[in-house]
């Protein structure tokens, strides 16, 4: 479906089309001892506690052009972190209008975006967890910017995954409601947009295998991203690929390779 483009748009009152971009982030990891895998927990625990976590989404505001009203974090028993941010109007382009544009492009890593935001948010939530019985480890990390006005959440996107390098991510982006132009004609997109892709530089889609499924009638996007390049030494955690038998890290290897494709495919694949 060809998606139209956007000439400047003149509007009855403010823009208040909401924009939200989704996604989960996954990092996974292989922690052959108890001992191992305690350790891993509390490294991202405190690799991404709520002080550091309120760093990142800090950015995330400078990028769009946010001025923060608030924050709220917190640091949870035995693991995890969230953090919210409400974020409101930031600086205009000039008297006559906002600075921004509507071209699918990669956002910036980090420079400050122009933006008009009200009524908006960034949250982040993080879940470290292991593996019972099998020494898998994973660190997901769910993020939420929704942002009213003319400028899209996806120009964070670019830093955001930057930021968390991740194994896996699912990202999900959605324009809801509807504003009016000078006439009153109900307006239920103001930019264009074909791909979540098209946010993302060339640089980082090559490192990843990627599938969109988009319901372009709806306004909804949806992009799933998994890493193609896979050293086993990036994903031992207390324990270096040298110690391992030969054995041992064919076994690694392919736990890893269920755990990431299971993930990425939403579903649980069958022991061979």
């Amino acid at each position: 479906m060809e998606i139209k483009s956007f000439k400047k748009l003149k509007l009855y009152g403010f823009n208040n089309l909401t924009k939200t971009l989704s996604f989960n982030m996954y990092d996974i990891c292989y922690a052959k001892t108890v001992e191992h895998r305690k350790g891993y927990i509390e490294y991202i625990d405190e690799q991404y506690n709520a002080d550091r976590l309120t760093s990142i989404l800090t950015e995330v505001a400078n990028i769009i052009g946010a001025n923060i009203l608030n924050i709220a974090k917190q640091d949870y028993d035995p693991q995890g972190a969230s953090v919210t941010i409400l974020i409101s109007e930031g600086k205009v382009g000039d008297k006559n209008g906002i600075a921004h544009d509507n071209n699918e492009v990669p956002g910036p890593l980090p420079e400050a975006v122009v933006a008009h935001l009200d009524k908006s948010h960034i949250t982040v939530h993080t879940y470290p967890e292991s593996h019972p019985d099998e020494g898998i480890s994973t660190f997901r990390a769910d993020i939420d910017v929704s942002t009213c006005g003319e400028i899209s959440p996806l120009k964070a996107l670019n830093f955001l995954i930057h930021t968390f390098d991740p194994d896996i991510a699912t990202i999900d982006y959605r324009v809801r409601g509807f504003t009016r132009d000078v006439d009153g004609k109900k307006i239920f997109i103001d930019h264009k947009i074909n791909s979540i892709q098209n946010y993302i530089p060339g640089e980082t889609r090559d490192r990843y295998h990627m599938v969109d499924v988009n319901i372009y009638q709806e306004n909804i996007f949806h992009t799933k991203m998994l890493i193609k390049e896979f050293d086993l030494d990036n994903y031992l955690f207390g324990t270096a690929k040298k110690e391992l038998l030969p054995g041992e890290k064919k076994k690694i290897k392919q736990r890893l390779k269920k755990e990431m494709n299971e993930i990425f495919s939403g579903r649980n694949i069958a022991r061979v």
